[in-house]
């Protein structure tokens, strides 16, 4: 795995402006400080990968600043995105946990810079901060109960009602931008297909569809959301 160095005027943990949302800031004083100095930043262009299924872990993955993809491909040979992460989030932690292989591929949706903990340090701070191996514990929590989640929303729901929610999804992870409403995320129509369990013709299909309604408008690939109690309504979800 290849890396290029990014130098950052963050270099401490307590700098960062996601330090108080982190399972980092259960960590104090003299752990945290350890943790912090052992770190490296690293840059990842649009499309490289961070790491790759079937890999084994040798740290923790932090992202800094940029979007990522959690990925894997499907005994039909297909792309299927399990998650995403942003500014914040962490990265890779489930196989560090169980030391286990990567169940997925993550990549770069844009420029993106991540903060990677040495395993070691992540398994001593584990042992010695109780509230910090809580917090991960509730953080894989969170992580299967979405997972479970997405399995039943995929076998109970329409097509319409699945791409509606995962825009809100979207929506949600990353926001919009606030003149045209824009999601701040740029996803192929393939990568929406794959978000859904849909094939990319059904996708555009359905996208159109939700334009003529008014619901969103294309600019360029980009999507605005125009209606979102249309979209909160057509995804069958409470708002």
């Amino acid at each position: 795995m290849t890396y290029s160095k990014y130098s950052c005027n963050r270099k401490h943990c307590k700098n960062c402006p996601f330090f108080s949302t982190s399972v980092f800031s259960a960590l104090k004083g003299e752990i945290l400080d350890r943790v912090s100095d052992s770190k490296h930043f690293h840059h990842f262009k649009k499309g490289q990968v961070i790491f790759n299924e079937g890999n084994f872990p040798l740290g923790v993955f932090c992202v800094s600043r940029g979007k990522i993809k959690i990925h894997k491909l499907g005994h039909d040979g297909k792309e299927h995105i399990l998650r995403f992460a942003g500014e914040g989030d962490l990265v890779g932690y489930r196989s560090f946990l169980t030391n286990e292989s990567y169940a997925g591929t993550a990549t770069a949706l844009e420029e993106t810079v991540v903060c990677v903990f040495p395993k070691d340090e992540v398994f001593q701070a584990l042992k010695e901060n109780a509230d910090f191996s809580l917090r991960l514990i509730n953080l894989l929590s969170k992580d299967l109960k979405k997972a479970e989640y997405q399995l039943t929303e995929i076998s109970q729901k329409t097509v319409r009602e699945r791409l509606a929610e995962a825009l809100l999804l979207l929506k949600e992870r990353y926001g919009l931008e606030e003149k045209k409403q824009l999601l701040q995320v740029t996803l192929t129509r393939e990568e929406i297909a794959s978000m859904i369990g849909s094939t990319t013709e059904t996708v555009i299909r359905t996208l159109n569809d939700f334009r003529k309604e008014g619901i969103i408008e294309f600019f360029g690939r980009k999507i605005a959301i125009n209606n979102l109690q249309s979209l909160i309504k057509t995804a069958n979800v409470n708002d």
